[in-house]
């Protein structure tokens, strides 16, 4: 395989070739990420701005951003909408292995054997699979298992932080008003802890609950989370 060291300019039409095809292969990853980062750095400021606000009001001294993003209520006010987000898309992983949904284009076929059933080792010497196919044992175990692993893993370093930002915050807040810190795991025995956490879980449910039940009855042409547009309601999956 030649490398784009050694390609020329005007072979590879550089760089407006090379964008274009990073774009074409890329561009859900690149757009998303993009959309991340600039959520992500308006969360920041706005946070920031309202912090100080507060802070103002309270007769406390403002903090600068590189401050403020160290803060427990920033720290606490990010990985409580990541834990949701890790947590929704592991149980959805894991759910859909086996359960199914009559219609819904995020199904398994209700009758039919989906190739995500396929047994990896009765396939092991087909080229191309990935490594752990090839090693078996405890590796290929782990590896069938592994998206949900990564996200569940996810959540679980995402509740954490939470917890220690919001045990932070929390802290704070009761200092400047007569009351005593706590500790990370006297804030997960708060109700404030509870209350932040579910009141994101439901939402996610809900959103993802949604999607199941509405790509029964309604299509977005193009996209692989739609059925067909002529698809009839009670087909399931995504199967013509």
């Amino acid at each position: 395989m030649i490398g784009l060291a050694n390609v020329d300019d005007e072979t590879l039409g550089w760089p407006g070739e090379f964008m274009r095809r990073l774009f074409h292969n890329h561009g859900l990853t690149i757009v998303l990420v993009g959309l991340f980062l600039f959520s992500i750095v308006g969360q920041s400021v706005a946070g920031w701005l309202a912090y100080n606000d507060e802070q103002r009001d309270h007769a406390q001294s403002t903090v600068s951003l590189p401050e403020y993003l160290v803060t427990g209520d920033f720290v606490e006010s990010v990985f409580e909408n990541w834990e949701s987000e890790f947590l929704q898309m592991g149980v959805y992983v894991l759910l859909t292995a086996f359960l199914h949904q009559k219609g819904s284009a995020e199904s398994k076929s209700l009758d039919d054997d989906d190739a995500v059933d396929e047994d990896p080792r009765s396939v092991a010497d087909r080229k191309g699979v990935p490594w752990p196919v090839r090693h078996g044992g405890f590796v290929l175990t782990a590896y069938e298992h592994s998206l949900s692993l990564a996200l569940l893993g996810l959540f679980a370093v995402s509740f954490l932080l939470h917890a220690a930002g919001g045990a932070r915050a929390y802290s704070q807040d009761a200092l400047l008003h007569g009351g005593e810190a706590v500790s990370l795991f006297g804030y997960l025995a708060t109700a404030r802890f509870w209350f932040e956490s579910f009141q994101n879980w439901q939402s996610e449910f809900l959103s993802i609950a949604t999607v199941v039940i509405l790509s029964i009855f309604l299509r977005e042409r193009g996209s692989p989370e739609s059925k067909p547009v002529a698809a009839p309601h009670h087909q399931t999956g995504e199967a013509a």
